[in-house]
């Protein structure tokens, strides 16, 4: 997961409230598991319509969208999440969240922002001709004319998404104390390093035959 400190420039100023995970992407879409590819299926339903602001090349590629109150709710599909990044977003600003998706948007480098639904109307005005930002080290969403909005998130999951740690990395990081633990337990249980040099040979074994 790439590290997301600060995220600038156009907004899609949207504002749809309830927008489930089957409008972000929808259930035939979910035959793969590869991250790619899914941006182009992203909100597919909506750039159905003509004029959608999706296609607008005014908000082309933006990396904000401005959504209104319980986004990602519906199925818990991590799928939502992948095709929101493929298409370059990397931060969701309304005024709640699904808990599934929001947790998913965490994993997967995208900042959920709360803020209240007076903020998300001017937002959705000012991103119409001027730039936003979200800024996770000030902890604040800004505008170009000079709008700024505090929002706070968990200080573990805003640490993830700084350094960019998903369950892997954060694993990893803990390299030297594993080895060191591992290291001891071969030193004072010496029975549970051969337990685990018997199943060894019992895979490799399997795997022949």
């Amino acid at each position: 997961m790439n590290p997301v400190t600060i995220v600038s420039g156009t907004a899609y100023p949207w504002g749809a409230k309830n927008i489930d995970t089957d409008v972000i992407i929808p259930a035939h879409w979910l035959k793969t598991i590869s991250r790619t590819g899914l941006g182009r299926g992203a909100f597919e339903t909506v750039r159905a319509a003509p004029g959608n602001i999706f296609d607008d090349p005014r908000y082309a590629g933006a990396p904000i969208l401005i959504a209104g109150d319980n986004f990602g709710c519906g199925s818990s599909r991590e799928h939502a999440a992948w095709a929101l990044v493929d298409m370059g977003v990397r931060a969701v600003i309304a005024p709640s969240f699904s808990d599934i998706f929001s947790g998913n948007a965490f994993k997967n480098g995208i900042i959920p922002v709360v803020l209240p639904q007076e903020a998300i109307d001017r937002l959705v005005d000012a991103a119409a001709d001027a730039p936003v930002t979200v800024d996770l080290e000030t902890m604040t969403v800004t505008t170009g004319y000079q709008d700024r909005f505090p929002f706070t998130l968990d200080p573990f999951r805003r640490r993830c998404l700084m350094e960019g740690l998903d369950e892997i990395g954060l694993t990893l990081a803990q390299d030297t104390a594993i080895s060191k633990f591992e290291g001891e337990l071969a030193e004072h249980r010496p029975w549970i390093e051969e337990r685990r040099g018997y199943e060894g040979i019992a895979v490799q074994s399997a795997g022949r035959t």
